[in-house]
Protein backbone atom coordinates (compact mmCIF):
# COMPACT_ATOMS: atom_id res chain seq x y z
CA UNK A 1 0.00 0.00 0.00
CA UNK A 2 1.40 3.38 -1.00
CA UNK A 3 1.96 5.92 1.74
CA UNK A 4 1.43 9.53 0.60
CA UNK A 5 2.88 12.10 2.95
CA UNK A 6 3.23 11.89 6.70
CA UNK A 7 -0.47 11.77 7.62
CA UNK A 8 -1.69 8.51 6.12
CA UNK A 9 -5.04 8.77 7.92
CA UNK A 10 -6.12 12.14 6.55
CA UNK A 11 -8.83 10.43 4.49
CA UNK A 12 -10.71 9.44 7.67
CA UNK A 13 -13.10 11.45 9.78
CA UNK A 14 -11.44 13.21 12.75
CA UNK A 15 -13.43 11.18 15.29
CA UNK A 16 -12.25 7.93 13.71
CA UNK A 17 -8.63 9.13 13.66
CA UNK A 18 -8.86 10.05 17.35
CA UNK A 19 -10.08 6.53 18.16
CA UNK A 20 -7.38 4.76 16.13
CA UNK A 21 -4.79 2.42 17.59
CA UNK A 22 -2.29 0.12 15.90
CA UNK A 23 -0.91 -3.20 17.02
CA UNK A 24 2.80 -3.68 17.66
CA UNK A 25 3.73 -6.96 15.93
CA UNK A 26 7.30 -6.97 17.16
CA UNK A 27 7.83 -9.97 19.44
CA UNK A 28 9.09 -9.08 22.94
CA UNK A 29 12.03 -11.00 24.37
CA UNK A 30 11.34 -14.66 25.18
CA UNK A 31 11.74 -14.09 28.93
CA UNK A 32 9.15 -11.32 28.88
CA UNK A 33 6.67 -13.46 26.95
CA UNK A 34 7.25 -16.45 29.25
CA UNK A 35 6.28 -14.32 32.22
CA UNK A 36 3.43 -12.65 30.36
CA UNK A 37 1.41 -13.61 27.29
CA UNK A 38 2.93 -17.09 27.10
CA UNK A 39 5.23 -18.98 24.73
CA UNK A 40 5.37 -22.30 22.92
CA UNK A 41 6.89 -24.95 25.18
CA UNK A 42 9.39 -25.92 22.48
CA UNK A 43 10.88 -22.43 22.59
CA UNK A 44 11.61 -22.87 26.28
CA UNK A 45 13.42 -26.20 26.07
CA UNK A 46 15.52 -25.00 23.12
CA UNK A 47 16.45 -21.66 24.70
CA UNK A 48 19.56 -20.86 26.65
CA UNK A 49 18.46 -21.35 30.27
CA UNK A 50 20.52 -18.37 31.42
CA UNK A 51 18.49 -16.04 29.21
CA UNK A 52 15.37 -17.04 31.18
CA UNK A 53 16.92 -16.86 34.65
CA UNK A 54 14.97 -13.73 35.61
CA UNK A 55 11.61 -15.47 35.19
CA UNK A 56 12.45 -19.16 35.69
CA UNK A 57 10.82 -20.59 38.81
CA UNK A 58 13.43 -22.46 40.94
CA UNK A 59 12.71 -26.19 41.01
CA UNK A 60 10.62 -26.24 37.83
CA UNK A 61 12.03 -28.40 35.04
CA UNK A 62 10.92 -28.98 31.48
CA UNK A 63 12.22 -31.55 29.01
CA UNK A 64 11.49 -32.58 25.45
CA UNK A 65 9.82 -35.91 24.73
CA UNK A 66 10.28 -38.32 21.84
CA UNK A 67 7.23 -39.34 19.82
CA UNK A 68 7.75 -42.21 17.34
CA UNK A 69 5.31 -42.24 14.43
CA UNK A 70 4.14 -45.63 13.19
CA UNK A 71 2.80 -45.00 9.70
CA UNK A 72 -0.75 -46.24 9.11
CA UNK A 73 -0.92 -47.48 12.70
CA UNK A 74 -0.49 -44.60 15.14
CA UNK A 75 2.39 -43.41 17.30
CA UNK A 76 4.44 -44.38 20.35
CA UNK A 77 5.35 -41.66 22.82
CA UNK A 78 8.06 -42.12 25.43
CA UNK A 79 7.33 -40.64 28.86
CA UNK A 80 10.57 -40.94 30.80
CA UNK A 81 13.41 -43.33 31.54
CA UNK A 82 14.18 -43.87 35.21
CA UNK A 83 17.96 -43.83 34.84
CA UNK A 84 18.29 -41.14 32.17
CA UNK A 85 17.53 -37.48 31.69
CA UNK A 86 16.00 -34.88 33.97
CA UNK A 87 14.20 -37.24 36.36
CA UNK A 88 17.40 -39.23 36.87
CA UNK A 89 19.34 -36.04 37.58
CA UNK A 90 16.71 -35.01 40.12
CA UNK A 91 16.66 -38.52 41.62
CA UNK A 92 12.88 -38.27 41.32
CA UNK A 93 10.89 -41.30 40.27
CA UNK A 94 7.12 -41.11 40.97
CA UNK A 95 5.56 -43.21 43.67
CA UNK A 96 2.12 -43.00 42.04
CA UNK A 97 1.02 -42.65 38.40
CA UNK A 98 -2.38 -41.40 37.31
CA UNK A 99 -4.29 -40.17 34.27
CA UNK A 100 -6.74 -37.33 33.77
CA UNK A 101 -9.01 -36.33 30.92
CA UNK A 102 -10.06 -32.72 30.48
CA UNK A 103 -12.97 -32.03 28.17
CA UNK A 104 -12.61 -29.39 25.49
CA UNK A 105 -13.21 -25.82 26.69
CA UNK A 106 -12.55 -26.68 30.34
CA UNK A 107 -9.82 -25.72 32.79
CA UNK A 108 -8.31 -26.78 36.09
CA UNK A 109 -7.89 -23.88 38.51
CA UNK A 110 -4.65 -23.27 40.36
CA UNK A 111 -3.55 -26.19 42.51
CA UNK A 112 -0.65 -26.07 44.96
CA UNK A 113 0.96 -28.63 47.26
CA UNK A 114 2.51 -27.65 50.61
CA UNK A 115 6.31 -27.72 50.76
CA UNK A 116 7.84 -29.62 53.65
CA UNK A 117 9.41 -27.39 56.31
CA UNK A 118 11.42 -29.24 59.03
CA UNK A 119 10.27 -28.55 62.57
CA UNK A 120 11.86 -25.44 64.04
CA UNK A 121 13.19 -24.08 60.73
CA UNK A 122 12.31 -20.76 59.16
CA UNK A 123 10.23 -21.48 56.02
CA UNK A 124 11.92 -18.91 53.76
CA UNK A 125 15.44 -19.97 54.74
CA UNK A 126 14.64 -23.65 54.46
CA UNK A 127 13.14 -23.27 50.99
CA UNK A 128 15.89 -21.01 49.66
CA UNK A 129 18.51 -23.47 50.84
CA UNK A 130 16.82 -26.32 49.00
CA UNK A 131 15.85 -24.56 45.80
CA UNK A 132 18.66 -22.10 45.21
CA UNK A 133 21.59 -23.95 46.71
CA UNK A 134 20.82 -27.46 45.43
CA UNK A 135 19.97 -28.80 48.87
CA UNK A 136 18.69 -32.33 49.43
CA UNK A 137 15.04 -33.04 48.62
CA UNK A 138 12.94 -35.52 50.58
CA UNK A 139 10.42 -36.59 47.93
CA UNK A 140 8.56 -38.71 50.46
CA UNK A 141 7.76 -35.64 52.58
CA UNK A 142 6.13 -33.45 49.92
CA UNK A 143 4.38 -33.85 46.59
CA UNK A 144 6.26 -33.17 43.39
CA UNK A 145 4.50 -33.59 40.04
CA UNK A 146 5.75 -34.56 36.60
CA UNK A 147 3.17 -34.06 33.87
CA UNK A 148 2.89 -35.47 30.35
CA UNK A 149 0.20 -34.70 27.76
CA UNK A 150 -0.70 -37.50 25.36
CA UNK A 151 -3.62 -35.87 23.54
CA UNK A 152 -4.81 -32.38 22.76
CA UNK A 153 -3.27 -28.98 23.33
CA UNK A 154 -3.13 -27.12 26.63
CA UNK A 155 -2.17 -23.80 28.13
CA UNK A 156 -0.32 -24.00 31.45
CA UNK A 157 0.45 -21.25 33.94
CA UNK A 158 2.76 -21.60 36.94
CA UNK A 159 3.20 -19.10 39.76
CA UNK A 160 5.68 -19.32 42.62
CA UNK A 161 3.91 -18.76 45.96
CA UNK A 162 6.64 -20.06 48.28
CA UNK A 163 7.68 -18.01 51.29
CA UNK A 164 10.84 -16.03 50.58
CA UNK A 165 10.58 -16.28 46.77
CA UNK A 166 9.55 -13.70 44.19
CA UNK A 167 6.17 -14.43 42.59
CA UNK A 168 7.60 -15.45 39.23
CA UNK A 169 5.18 -16.58 36.52
CA UNK A 170 5.78 -19.08 33.70
CA UNK A 171 3.11 -19.22 30.99
CA UNK A 172 3.41 -21.68 28.10
CA UNK A 173 1.61 -23.98 25.66
CA UNK A 174 2.09 -27.77 25.34
CA UNK A 175 1.02 -30.15 22.56
CA UNK A 176 -0.07 -33.72 23.16
CA UNK A 177 1.49 -36.73 21.42
CA UNK A 178 -1.09 -36.61 18.62
CA UNK A 179 0.38 -33.24 17.60
CA UNK A 180 3.96 -34.35 17.17
CA UNK A 181 6.46 -31.50 17.26
CA UNK A 182 8.76 -29.39 19.45
CA UNK A 183 5.97 -28.64 21.94
CA UNK A 184 5.82 -32.29 23.13
CA UNK A 185 7.35 -31.69 26.55
CA UNK A 186 7.04 -32.83 30.14
CA UNK A 187 6.96 -30.49 33.14
CA UNK A 188 8.26 -31.05 36.67
CA UNK A 189 6.46 -28.92 39.28
CA UNK A 190 7.77 -28.65 42.85
CA UNK A 191 5.55 -28.06 45.91
CA UNK A 192 4.74 -24.42 46.58
CA UNK A 193 4.32 -23.65 42.88
CA UNK A 194 0.67 -23.07 41.93
CA UNK A 195 -0.31 -24.54 38.56
CA UNK A 196 -3.34 -24.18 36.29
CA UNK A 197 -4.21 -25.86 33.00
CA UNK A 198 -6.67 -24.84 30.28
CA UNK A 199 -7.60 -26.91 27.23
CA UNK A 200 -7.03 -25.27 23.86
CA UNK A 201 -9.10 -26.06 20.79
CA UNK A 202 -12.01 -28.42 20.30
CA UNK A 203 -10.53 -31.77 21.38
CA UNK A 204 -10.23 -33.27 24.86
CA UNK A 205 -6.84 -33.25 26.56
CA UNK A 206 -5.49 -36.41 28.18
CA UNK A 207 -2.59 -36.26 30.60
CA UNK A 208 -0.47 -38.76 32.49
CA UNK A 209 1.24 -37.58 35.64
CA UNK A 210 3.43 -38.99 38.33
CA UNK A 211 3.63 -37.81 41.92
CA UNK A 212 6.33 -38.30 44.51
CA UNK A 213 3.71 -39.20 47.13
CA UNK A 214 0.36 -40.95 47.06
CA UNK A 215 -2.70 -38.82 46.32
CA UNK A 216 -3.95 -37.09 49.45
CA UNK A 217 -6.88 -34.63 49.12
CA UNK A 218 -5.79 -32.70 52.21
CA UNK A 219 -2.60 -31.65 50.41
CA UNK A 220 -4.44 -30.43 47.28
CA UNK A 221 -4.66 -26.71 47.99
CA UNK A 222 -6.77 -24.71 45.53
CA UNK A 223 -6.52 -21.06 44.57
CA UNK A 224 -8.96 -19.30 42.22
CA UNK A 225 -10.43 -22.66 41.18
CA UNK A 226 -14.02 -21.49 40.68
CA UNK A 227 -13.49 -22.08 36.94
CA UNK A 228 -14.04 -25.77 37.73
CA UNK A 229 -17.58 -25.19 38.98
CA UNK A 230 -20.31 -25.62 36.38
CA UNK A 231 -23.19 -23.59 37.79
CA UNK A 232 -26.79 -24.45 37.00
CA UNK A 233 -28.72 -21.83 35.01
CA UNK A 234 -30.02 -18.95 37.14
CA UNK A 235 -33.65 -19.91 36.46
CA UNK A 236 -32.94 -23.46 37.65
CA UNK A 237 -31.28 -22.24 40.82
CA UNK A 238 -34.19 -19.89 41.54
CA UNK A 239 -36.68 -22.72 41.08
CA UNK A 240 -34.73 -25.11 43.32
CA UNK A 241 -34.46 -22.45 46.03
CA UNK A 242 -38.24 -22.00 46.25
Amino acid sequence: MKKSGKNIWRGLQPAAVAALSTRDYRAPALAKRLGGVGVEAGQIVSANRRSLAAVWIPGVEMFARTIHVQRHRGFFGELARRDEGVLANLKFWPRQWATARMFANTAKGFHVHPPFIPEGEDPARSLRRRFTRTGNVDYEAEQWDVMFFVQGRVEMILRDVREGFRSRIMHFFIDGDNHRGPNNVAVVIPPGVAHAVRVEGSEDAIMVYGTSTNFEPAFEGRIASDVESALLPESWRSFLAE
